[in-house]
């Protein structure tokens, strides 16, 4: 498995932010005892390039952001911090993602993970949003059909409804966007009926469950969404999500996972993807704010990823 890890995302400080440096220092902290830094393959790679940013962000709000970055400018929208050093880790992160769609793409492993920092899924076309810079999962979406993949699918399991990612493509029948996440609840987006729209219409599946469900209710619809889009759309590739702040205890989000339940969504996904897209997932870190329940949940993610 290809395993992207990098100090450089903790120069993303946003203070006492939820989405904080600790996150991913906690994480790579487990990973390496846990032995998978030496067990996985842990690629070099560069910063994304301005056209693969632009295929998915307006140039004005890229130029905006990279001076909000070398100002220091601090809270930029409502929820979202940055710093001096959060302009490179953002492009890091969507570096990462394209590093890790190629590789998968062109044979070198089957599966990555990126271990990243700002998440992505929130943010616009034209602006941030909740916590997010760049949207690292629709900059690899698009990088994937570039290297000549005909259908990508992006599961997004996150307890907040990824928004960002599903403007991106909700007029593209190339690129699925299938969401389970916690309803009513921060964005406000993500209802049944969302389904896309022109060319797009049907590949945006959308399944928002309530702050009361069961675990075995949240994995049956799990299973049945994954299933029935990936039947419909029969993707090339998988592109995970990988939010883990449905979990019980989250200080964010909050659901009723514990950190085994990643690990049997992850399976279910990776059946599917032996089924269409030749086992090849690429997953994202995206949220998860319990500094220990979200490096534990990613363990159980790596171990059935891997």
């Amino acid at each position: 498995m290809l395993l992207y890890v990098s100090d450089v995302f903790a120069r993303h400080n946003t203070g006492s932010h939820p989405e904080c440096i600790q996150r991913i220092t906690r994480l790579n902290q487990l990973l390496s005892e846990r032995g998978w830094l030496q067990q996985a393959t842990c690629p070099e790679w560069q910063e994304v390039t301005d056209a693969a940013v632009h295929r998915v962000h307006d140039e004005c709000y890229i130029k905006q952001l990279q001076a909000w970055c070398s100002q220091g400018a601090g809270r930029i929208e409502a929820d979202t911090v940055v710093s001096h050093g959060s302009w490179q880790a953002a492009r890091m992160a969507a570096g990462a993602a394209v590093d890790a769609v190629r590789r998968v793409a062109q044979g070198q492993d089957k599966r990555a993970f990126c271990a990243i920092r700002p998440p992505g899924h929130h943010a616009l076309q034209k602006g941030p949003m909740g916590f997010c810079l760049l949207n690292n999962v629709a900059v690899a979406a698009n990088s994937a059909i570039e290297q000549g993949l005909a259908r990508v699918m992006i599961v997004d399991w996150d307890v907040h409804h990824g928004n960002g990612t599903q403007d991106a493509f909700y007029d593209d029948g190339k690129i699925g966007f299938f969401s389970i996440h916690r309803s009513p609840f921060y964005p406000g987006t993500g209802d049944s009926d969302e389904t896309g729209t022109g060319a797009g219409l049907g590949a945006t599946l959308n399944v928002p469950v309530p702050f009361g469900i069961t675990v075995d209710e949240f994995l049956g619809k799990f299973q049945e969404g994954v299933e029935q889009l990936a039947e419909k759309l029969r993707p090339e590739l998988i592109l995970i999500s990988a939010g883990f702040d449905a979990h019980t205890l989250d200080p964010v989000g909050g659901l009723c996972l514990e950190e085994a339940d990643f690990g049997r969504l992850t399976k279910i996904v990776c059946e599917v993807a032996e089924s269409h897209s030749q086992g090849r997932i690429v997953s994202l870190l995206e949220g998860g704010y319990h500094l220990d329940k979200m490096p534990a949940s990613v363990l159980e993610h790596l171990q059935s990823l891997n």
